[in-house]
């Protein structure tokens, strides 16, 4: 890491916030249904730009590129994984999850389990989701920062963490709303534009430099070349499809995720914005695989050899690295940098949010205090959404893995607990309360046993790898909730009643 401090992306950096600040108290809505949400009809392309914006974080932001740039083909798990995701959405739940017209999972998990100890272990889960999604996001604003300030990464953890709590508790307290509209657009600008002219730096295709990726790494020599293009050279093909599939399911029982669906205003608009929002992050994706590969052209061509230790260590900021290598002017390294940590900063405040709802309402009113006014519930939320940021923080300063690594693992929670418990929730009306909670209780032990016991067990990480191990845990936990709802009492008539008059008619 240099040791001088780079002025230009920081003084960026505060103007986009307080532009950010300015945008959202402008666009404060008054018309707005339970918990704050937007509710009236904004055109499908917008509702898009929000689901892409909801899911812009540091890890598709900064993280794929790493990935690609390590790994070659097996990144491309990573794409299909979570743009599947979202498909599996648009057939199987977009358009039921609406018409139960809840506002968070856990409530959903209430109404059609009929069950408040189902609902709490939702919250559970839902909060130990954002802590592991949240690490991953400190993890790329420390990553920027250390390389922004030229400090070490500590240092640099705690500083961005400090200026996310500011911007979180001014935006709070200005009652600003987040545009996502218009934080779509300055992300999706700020990565595309940077990798144009890196393209055009390096002599390809400029105008659409995605093109280029097959070309790129054609250039690279014979052994680097085939290395990056032979789809198992650095996983196994189990590794790879456990990976995909774990992501794929994550993504559709993700609780930040899901909640965009309860937000709008009818099915239709439900289903056209998964289509839209699809497109919009595609054209992220799309674009990521190229980082990795200008990277490794540059290096080279310029003759340059990382160590695996260096590769890894420059791995989550490659996108920026690339662009300094190749000789971009300071500002739109600059504008790549602060699009890296907007994308943190966004979606930290999101999960954030979410993690402080769940403990205030779903936990501490449900459970311990019926009786908590409003002003009371929000006072515990604050005081929430402080400890999980300090708890998020001791955390990331050892961060387990890159950031789309640690991301993965949050995949995984959600893909062998929530995925199973809103499927059959659906889509088999003798799906109970019984059976749910005996489904999260197995999803959930799958998901940390090998992160546990796999120093103990070697088997278990090769099984259950940490990041993927929704590949045998989501058909266990949907075995698991059919044999324990067989066995238990079927839920009340008039839960089955309401899937089949109001989810599944036409």
């Amino acid at each position: 890491m240099e040791q001088s401090i780079k002025y230009t992306p920081f003084f960026l950096l505060c103007g986009v916030l307080i532009v950010s600040l300015i945008v959202g108290l402008l666009s404060r809505r008054h018309d707005r249904g339970g918990y704050g949400v937007q509710v009236r009809s904004i055109g499908h392309a917008s509702i898009g730009a929000a689901i892409a914006s909801n899911w812009m974080s540091a890890a598709s932001f900064l993280g794929i590129a790493g990935v690609f740039f390590l790994n070659g083909y097996f990144a491309f798990a990573y794409i299909l994984g979570w743009t599947g995701g979202y498909v599996l959405l648009l057939v199987l739940m977009g358009s039921q999850i609406r018409r139960f017209g809840k506002y968070t999972a856990p409530d959903f998990v209430e109404a059609r389990y009929d069950s408040s100890v189902a609902r709490v272990f939702s919250a559970v889960i839902a909060i130990v989701i954002s802590l592991i999604y949240c690490v991953a996001q400190y993890k790329g604003i420390g990553m920027v920062f250390a390389w922004m300030f030229g400090i070490d990464y500590t240092q640099a953890l705690v500083f961005g963490t400090l200026i996310t709590f500011v911007y979180l508790v001014v935006a709070g307290g200005l009652k600003a709303a987040r545009n996502p509209q218009m934080h779509y657009l300055v992300l999706i600008i700020s990565f595309v534009v940077p990798l144009m002219l890196i393209a055009k730096k390096l002599g390809y295709n400029w105008l659409v430099p995605q093109f280029s990726y097959g070309r790129a790494l054609r250039d690279l020599p014979e052994q680097a070349s085939n290395a990056y293009l032979f789809p198992w050279t650095f996983g196994s093909p189990y590794e790879w499809i456990a990976l995909c599939f774990t992501l794929m399911v994550g993504t559709a029982g993700l609780p930040h995720v899901l909640s965009r669906f309860y937000t709008v205003p009818n099915n239709r608009d439900a289903r056209w914005g998964v289509v839209w929002g699809l497109f919009f992050i595609g054209l992220l994706y799309w674009s990521a695989p190229a980082f990795g590969a200008f990277a490794r052209t540059w290096l080279t061509n310029s003759g340059t050899i990382l160590t695996p230790a260096e590769s890894q260590a420059l791995a989550d900021i490659i996108v920026i690295k690339t662009a300094e290598w190749v000789g971009l002017n300071e500002i739109f390294v600059s504008v790549l940098a602060i699009g890296g940590v907007l994308a943190a900063i966004s979606t930290i405040t999101g999960l954030l949010v979410t993690g402080a709802g769940a403990i205030s309402y779903d936990i501490y009113y449900r459970l311990i205090n019926p009786k908590a006014t409003e002003s009371h519930l929000l006072i515990v939320a604050k005081g929430a959404t402080l400890a999980l940021a300090l708890l998020v923080l001791v955390i990331a300063v050892n961060p387990p893995g890159l950031i789309a690594q640690i991301t993965a693992v949050a995949f995984a929670l959600a893909g062998n607990t929530l995925f199973p418990v809103f499927l059959l929730g659906i889509w088999w009306d003798r799906a109970n309360k019984y059976g749910a909670i005996a489904g999260m209780t197995v999803g959930t032990i799958i998901t940390f046993a090998p992160i546990l016991l796999g120093n103990l067990i070697p088997m278990l990480r090769t099984i259950l790898p940490p990041t993927s191990s929704a590949l045998v845990g989501a058909p266990v936990v949907i075995l698991t909730m059919i044999i324990v709802s067989r066995l238990t009492p079927p839920p009340p008539e008039h839960l089955r009643r309401f899937l089949v008059e109001k989810v599944h008619s036409p």
